[in-house]
């Protein structure tokens, strides 16, 4: 497995325990990250070997994307059918060795209690945003283990707190990271190495060691978009990442297909898409944020308390998403962000603007 590297630009602090991950302003500890990634519950289809599956069969399912033993049991017979060379009778051997290789009924669609899913979810990560006020409305940050859909008009801020979290990710866990590296899908051509560069010299971080850390796929088309969640699903099966980035999520879907005769198939792909953001955020205990576009709502009255923009994507995105949340401009520097639907979030705003080193509080 690449070792994750860190470099803060201060003196390493000395520890006792070479074992334990330091926190100071010095260093980190690698052994910590590479352990919490392996823990995670990821186990490569090369496994199934040991439960008959032919290294053929593993070699072509890898040739499909499938890179995990979760990844195989998370999609249909039929899906698993279109893998070139895969009969009816290996799809069946393939599911049963992948059911034997799972312990825990949950990875496997199996019923667990309350209790044991609430342990379960003790690795949840909640990564900082940058200001202490927001991380307080999202219960300590942007949570792993779901899709988190911003959405705002132009000038928002939302791409600026996309590169804030790309390097507030690679913080430690005390301080509000996720001691992971990040995958960032690029659609408008907005992402700034210059200034994940002035956001890590405000953590203290070698900003040539935070850019190694992030995986950039800059494309054009909405099949290169889903090509690039492909090959990236790839990289999360070998090296320990705790987030994606789609900004924006919707601007190929937008362009790619017009008019109302092609709406049904866009929302189709769309659906098929957001469920592969489903999949890899509960496979690899990733946080999923995808920015959005708005469009004007005639028929909506600001006064009566109803935005009078709303996000594209219609119903499709909005059931897909688990966390969805609205940034406007405020007064004079500030912007607010708004929580619009969480499962154990409450629906209130909090201020922050942007400063040379990313997303902080108002001062």
């Amino acid at each position: 497995m690449t070792k994750l590297f860190f470099l803060l630009t201060t003196q390493q602090k000395s520890v006792d325990d070479e074992n334990a991950m330091t926190t100071s302003a010095g260093g980190l500890d690698l052994t910590t990250a590479e352990e919490g990634a392996t823990a995670s519950g990821v186990m490569s289809i090369d496994a199934l070997q040991s439960f008959g599956v032919s290294a053929t069969d593993l070699k072509k399912a890898k040739e499909a994307g499938f890179n995990t033993v979760r990844s195989l049991i998370m999609h249909s017979k039929s899906k698993l059918l279109d893998v070139r060379g895969f009969s009816d009778a290996k799809v069946e051997k393939l599911l049963e060795s992948c059911k034997k290789a799972l312990s825990n009924p949950s990875e496997r669609g199996g019923f667990v209690t309350a209790a044991t899913f609430r342990d379960m979810r003790k690795d949840v990560v909640r990564i900082t945003t940058g200001s202490k006020a927001v991380d307080e409305v999202l219960a300590g940050g942007i949570q792993t283990r779901s899709i988190t859909e911003i959405h705002g008009e132009w000038r928002c801020g939302k791409t600026q707190l996309c590169h804030t979290l790309a390097v507030s990710t690679q913080l430690p866990f005390e301080m509000g990271g996720g001691y992971a590296k990040v995958a960032y899908i690029d659609t408008e051509g907005t992402f700034r190495s210059e200034r994940i560069l002035e956001i890590a010299e405000r953590y203290g971080m070698d900003g040539e060691a935070v850019l190694e850390n992030i995986m950039i796929a800059r494309t054009f088309t909405h099949e290169q978009m889903e090509d690039a969640l492909l090959a990236i699903a790839g990289k999360m099966a070998e090296e320990p990442f705790k987030l994606l980035i789609v900004d924006s999520v919707m601007a190929h879907y937008r362009v790619d297909f017009t008019g109302r005769g092609e709406l049904s198939g866009r929302q189709q792909r769309l659906g098929q898409f957001m469920s592969k953001l489903s999949k890899l955020a509960d496979e690899f205990n990733l946080a999923i944020v995808c920015t959005n576009q708005v469009q004007s709502d005639p028929g909506a009255m600001a006064f009566a308390g109803v935005e009078p923009k709303k996000p594209i994507g219609g119903h499709v995105l909005a059931h897909a998403s688990t966390i969805r949340l609205c940034v406007r401009k405020g007064r004079a520097e500030a912007r607010v962000l708004k929580v619009l639907q969480g499962p154990d979030l409450k629906e209130q705003d909090a201020e922050f603007m942007i400063s040379n080193g990313g997303v902080v509080d108002i001062e």
